[in-house]
Parts: structure tokens; C-alpha cells; sequence
């Protein structure tokens, strides 16, 4: 396995990251636990959560019940923001917010430090030197060690950056966002913001959930326990099954296939080869994905595949 830093943070993180967003929906405890440890069996040591995953906070408990004495071997990035009760009343960034969200966080985890904290989306209500200060505290009292954003657009990431250091505030080491060969919408502005000021990317959606790894055909009917079929709280299938979508799998698997690569390492190679990726966030459900994900980010593209791949699905 890979390592690399994350950001200026002197932290090292595996080049390939198990997102655990499924802990606690569709993924039980034990099933849960054979993928953690098939995962820190292969040399993962990223863990990315949220406590809202895992229909709020079932994905932390598990995690932190899972990972008992290994905790120490690992990196764990979670994240704070996105509403916890169906009132919406807990939620946002919110020094208020923050200060109740963290304890809870560290609780399920059953740690004492979080690795990196992440603010999951912007919060227009707060400003941010509110956010930056409360985030600035928990990293002075030992709390967590790095912050980062997720879905945070660039003018406001730009904004933050200058925030903290116009007052000496801890500031942003990394951003979570959606990156793959079918999204690469964050290179027109937000990737162009991380590269400037040495932030690293967490690509989650690495294999568009899913679509990248060959399992899907045009015209078929989708697999059952598919997210396709399974989620309903967001539009997947609107999202991903597009026509142009399957145009460019069409195209990137005929790729593949002319260099004896599957579908599933052409996706997961060519986002591991971007230098401001730290680790690539992909989920699994079952022991043998996980494996699958870390041996497909390994395989050879050479600078001109990679460039290849960058011109047909631009």
C-alpha cells in the first residue's frame, strides 16, 4: 500500500481510503466488521464517516465498536453538519453546534481525538470565523487533529483559507468531493483553489457509485441490492445513468481492454494518479470489494494513458 500526506498536516494516509457510509443502512454490524478488517488486512488505515451516516450515527458506532484496539493504527475523518434529527434543529456549523456535535462524535467512536474534522456542507447562517474559531479550539485542546470541508464551493473555500490566516485560526488540510472519470466538475474551480493553496483532495464516488466497475450494461435491468435500487433518499439513477454517462463507459471500457485492464482499474488507476488526491474514499459492502478497490489503484497506466483518459471524458 501507498502512503501519502495529507495536505500540510504531516499526516499519512493510505492511497486507498475505505468509505463507510453504508455502516449501519445496508451494512450490519458483522458484515461491517468483515470489511474493516479485510480493509486494515490489506494496509488501509483511512476510515472516512460522518455521524449522519448510517441513518445518524450508526456508522461512528460501528466503526468505533469494530475497530477497538486497532484505533491506534488507523486514520479517521468524520464529519459534522448535516442534520442528526428529524427536526433539523442539530445541525450546521455553529460554535454551539460544533462544541455538542464533536462529543458526540468522539462517544460513538469510542476515541479521544478525531483525525480529521470536516465540516459535510456550508452553513450560510454562520459565519465562518465562527466555524474556523470553534474548529481552531478542538484542535488546540487535543480534540481533533486536522480540519477539512466537503461540497464547499471555491469562492468560500478561498474566503475560509484567508480567514484563518488573517487571524492564525487552524485552516482547512483537505476537501471531500465528488471526483471520478464521469464527474469532473471541481476541476473548473475547486481543484485550481486546492492546488494553490496545498490542500489535498478526498475523492469520494471514486467509481460513480458503482458504474465504473462493469457491473452495469445499457439497456439492462439494474442488479438487485444495487444502490440504484436500494436508496431512495437521494437520485442515484438520475444522477449516474445518463446517456453520455454510458457513452463514455462504452468508450473507457474499450480502453481497458485494448491495455488488458478491467473497467473497475482504469477508474480507480487514473484517480489515484492525481497528485492532489491524498486517498481515494471507496465504499464497500462486501470483503471482496474492498479488495477489488485497493489491487484496481495499483494497476500500470503510464503519463500518456492517464492523459488519454483526461481528454475523452473531459
Amino acid at each position: 500500500m501507498e502512503f501519502r500526506n495529507l495536505g500540510p498536516t504531516g499526516i499519512r494516509v493510505s492511497a486507498v481510503g475505505l468509505g463507510c457510509n453504508n455502516f449501519g443502512r445496508n451494512v450490519d454490524r458483522e458484515t461491517a466488521r468483515a470489511v474493516i478488517h479485510k480493509a486494515l488486512d490489506l494496509g488501509v488505515t483511512f476510515f472516512d464517516t460522518g455521524d449522519v451516516y448510517g441513518r445518524r450515527g450508526g456508522s461512528e458506532t460501528i466503526l468505533g465498536e469494530v475497530l477497538g484496539a486497532r484505533r491506534k493504527d488507523v486514520v479517521i475523518a468524520t464529519k459534522f453538519g448535516r442534520p442528526m434529527d428529524a427536526e433539523g434543529t442539530l445541525q450546521g456549523s455553529s460554535r454551539g453546534y460544533i462544541m455538542v456535535a464533536v462529543e458526540a462524535s468522539l462517544r460513538r467512536l469510542k476515541t479521544d481525538v478525531i483525525d480529521v474534522y470536516q465540516s459535510h456542507k456550508p452553513d450560510p447562517k454562520t459565519p465562518i470565523e465562527e466555524t474556523l474559531r470553534a474548529l481552531d479550539d478542538l484542535v488546540r485542546q487535543g480534540k481533533v487533529r486536522a480540519i477539512g470541508s466537503s461540497h464547499m464551493p471555491a469562492g468560500e473555500l478561498r474566503e475560509a483559507l484567508a480567514t484563518s490566516r488573517k487571524h492564525g485560526l487552524a485552516a482547512f488540510s483537505c476537501c471531500e468531493d465528488e471526483y471520478s472519470l464521469l464527474f469532473r466538475g471541481i476541476e473548473r474551480d475547486l481543484l485550481p483553489a486546492m492546488v494553490e493553496n496545498g490542500l489535498s483532495l478526498l475523492p469520494y464516488y471514486p467509481i460513480a457509485s458503482g458504474l465504473l466497475t462493469g457491473k452495469y450494461t445499457r439497456g439492462e435491468a439494474l442488479p438487485d441490492g444495487s444502490r440504484f435500487k436500494t436508496v431512495t433518499e437521494r437520485d442515484y439513477t438520475g444522477h449516474f445513468l445518463t446517456e453520455a454517462n454510458w457513452d463514455k463507459i462504452d468508450a473507457l471500457t474499450a480502453f481497458g481492454r485494448q491495455r488488458g485492464l478491467t473497467l473497475l482499474e482504469v477508474a480507480m488507476s487514473w484517480i489515484a494518479a492525481k497528485p492532489q488526491v491524498a486517498s481515494v474514499i471507496a465504499g464497500a459492502t462486501r470483503p471482496e470489494q474492498v479488495e477489488a478497490n485497493v489491487r484496481a489503484a495499483q494497476a500500470p497506466l503510464t503519463a500518456a494513458d492517464v492523459a488519454e483518459l483526461d481528454r475523452m471524458t473531459a
